[in-house]
């Protein structure tokens, strides 16, 4: 898996922008910034960025008509929205235009880290034939679990839940990222912490009855963490 850090900002919030560029700076990214709409376009046609960073109110024209630009010239480039808490309608239907991931401002840095490197990981991972987390085998192209030589029948949500996982190995999973992930993924807001217990204990259940360990951890008041050899 080869190194990927180019950042592309598009952000007309200058004093979040500044903080966006020196985090990122810090933790080894190459950021490109702007704060304009017509700029970002320019720049995404003459470069590959691994990442864009989205704002979606631009002083010249929204956000959202940018995101089939980036998927156009570039599929395996990562599109996370940075939206305002109230912009729910705009996230959706970013997401149905091919945004990867969304968060809503005031967001933490770390937390922003984080996500840019799950989306890293997880796009790496589509271009992967076989993924292998201890004894798991997991092939993202055909959705498929093995364990043992043996196929592990997921539904469609157990295996998002697991690449998720698996692209996050070692990191606590709080509830409200694995809620958002999977809203983000299906477009859904109805991914409450029950619905998401549910999905990770049938989950968890598979797993071990296929004969692996329980790699899925509870972090008690926290979440998850996905710990394997």
């Amino acid at each position: 898996m080869h190194n990927r850090n180019k950042i592309l900002l598009v952000e007309d919030e200058k004093s979040l922008a500044n903080d966006v560029i020196n985090y990122l700076s810090k933790n080894n990214y190459k950021c490109v910034h702007t704060n304009k709409l017509s700029k970002a376009r320019d720049l995404i046609k003459t470069n590959n960025y691994d990442a864009v960073l989205l704002d979606l109110g631009l002083p010249d024209g929204d956000g959202l008509s940018l995101i089939s630009n980036i998927k156009n010239n570039d599929s395996s480039c990562g599109v996370i929205i940075i939206s305002a808490k109230d912009a729910v309608d705009k996230k959706v239907e970013g997401l149905e235009l091919g945004a990867d991931d969304y968060l809503t401002k005031p967001f933490f840095m770390p937390e922003l880290n984080a996500r840019i490197k799950s989306l890293i990981r997880r796009l790496n991972f589509e271009g992967n034939n076989e993924i292998n987390a201890g004894k798991l085998r997991v092939i993202p192209d055909q959705m498929r679990l093995v364990v043992n030589d043996k196929d592990i029948e997921l539904t469609n949500t157990e295996f998002n839940l697991l690449l998720y996982f698996v692209s996050n190995r070692n990191r606590v999973l709080s509830k409200t990222n694995l809620a958002e992930y999977m809203s983000s993924k299906y477009y859904d807001y109805g991914f409450s912490n029950d619905v998401i217990y549910g999905h990770i204990k049938n989950l968890k259940k598979k797993i071990e009855k296929s004969g692996a360990p329980d790699y899925i951890k509870n972090v008690y008041g926290v979440g998850y963490k996905f710990i394997s050899e």
